[in-house]
């Protein structure tokens, strides 16, 4: 289980207090602070004397108890972390951790019937905790069940879309293990988005660049051909006893599947004039992607945040720089070149970036069921 951030040092008290409960509770945080320190170091077993201080300083405080929790489980002592999450079950004040690190014992300890239970009990409470789509996804990757994992990476997309983590596992099954390569492309990037700057951001930079080289051939001076779908599938929805008007309707509200009916078409034309694919070519494909997508007039019949997202750094002059932090991973040789050949443009655009980032909302969220 990923490290998350202390649930005690996330939870601060609010309210007027007594000055010496004040001073308790500031004493059990000073050691809290330490304790998750000495966590973070690999030091579990160092950190339970100061949790329990803490406890005696700050007796209500279940925060302290579930990072004692966390260090019990990082033991491996799964049965005593276990008795003690589930007493912070009913505090929702917790949120959905608890569900989480309390399914993570039962599958660490060999029951993954059990963690699948909690998991699934946490989603019932906490609906919107994009962890719990996620850990329950992994229990059907472990299965190798993709298919089953994928749609509660998609569940968990839905409910928490600024959580990375469900991008990250959806973008690499759909790239790697699956027909429908365009929502691994998509969410690869809004993976990277959401998280600029980790390891699990470089293997994404690499897995888009492959894909993209993989999915575009040339033939000839011409011969251009894209494969990001197999989808081809219209649905038509309307009742056969309502007559041919109900059938006009619904053919009216017909929607193109978005790989092969929208994404591989509008990159194909975007693909004009390339010979090859690398980071100079997909550089400039994509912003004619961009341009043509909208000219195309899918902007307005298929928002896609992350183009509105593209097109605000476009904007800004930095589309260039962007493309090839994406892309990076996939050629660090061809990337080291061009960073040297542009370093202002590089470090006006990494300038930029820290202070601007791709929101995604309730409104303008992206994923596979909307599209």
């Amino acid at each position: 289980m990923k490290r998350y951030l202390s649930l005690f040092l996330l939870c601060s008290s609010i309210g007027v207090m007594q000055a010496s409960a004040q001073t308790n509770a500031e004493k059990a945080r000073e050691k809290v602070t330490e304790a998750v320190k000495l966590m973070d170091d690999g030091k579990a077993a160092e950190s339970i004397p100061l949790l329990e201080e803490a406890m005696m300083l700050d007796p209500d405080n279940n925060n302290i108890r579930y990072e004692k929790s966390y260090a019990l489980y990082m033991m491996k002592d799964y049965k005593a972390a276990r008795n003690l999450l589930k007493k912070l079950r009913d505090d929702r004040n917790l949120g959905p951790n608890v569900y989480q690190l309390l399914g993570n014992t039962y599958d660490d300890s060999g029951d993954p019937k059990q963690a699948i239970k909690t998991y699934e009990e946490g989603i019932k409470e906490f609906p919107e905790a994009g962890n719990l789509y996620l850990e329950r996804g992994v229990m059907e990757m472990k299965v190798k069940d993709y298919g089953k994992a994928l749609n509660f990476f998609e569940k968990g997309i839905e409910a928490a879309p600024m959580f990375p983590s469900n991008y990250y596992r959806a973008a690499t099954l759909f790239c790697l293990v699956t027909n429908e390569k365009v929502w691994g492309v998509m969410y690869g990037e809004i993976f990277m988005n959401l998280e600029p700057n980790t390891a699990r951001t470089a293997e994404i930079s690499k897995l888009l660049f492959d894909t993209y080289k993989s999915q575009i051939t040339f033939s000839g001076d011409t011969g251009i051909a894209v494969s990001f779908s197999k989808n081809r599938n219209i649905n038509i929805t309307y009742n056969v006893d309502s007559g041919p008007e109900a059938l006009m309707a619904a053919l009216k509200q017909i929607k193109v599947p978005f790989g092969t009916g929208v994404y591989e078409p509008t990159l194909a034309v975007a693909l004009a004039g390339e010979h090859s694919v690398d980071l100079a070519s997909l550089s400039r494909t994509r912003d004619r992607f961009l341009q043509a997508y909208e000219q195309l007039g899918h902007q307005q019949k298929t928002p896609v945040v992350l183009f509105d997202f593209q097109r605000e750094v476009k904007a800004a002059g930095h589309l260039e720089a962007y493309n090839y932090w994406l892309l990076s991973e996939g050629d660090k040789v061809a990337f080291n070149h061009w960073e040297l050949a542009n370093n202002d443009k590089w470090r006006r655009f990494a300038e930029w970036f820290s202070e601007h980032h791709l929101t995604i909302t309730a409104d303008n969220k992206f994923n596979m069921t909307k599209y």
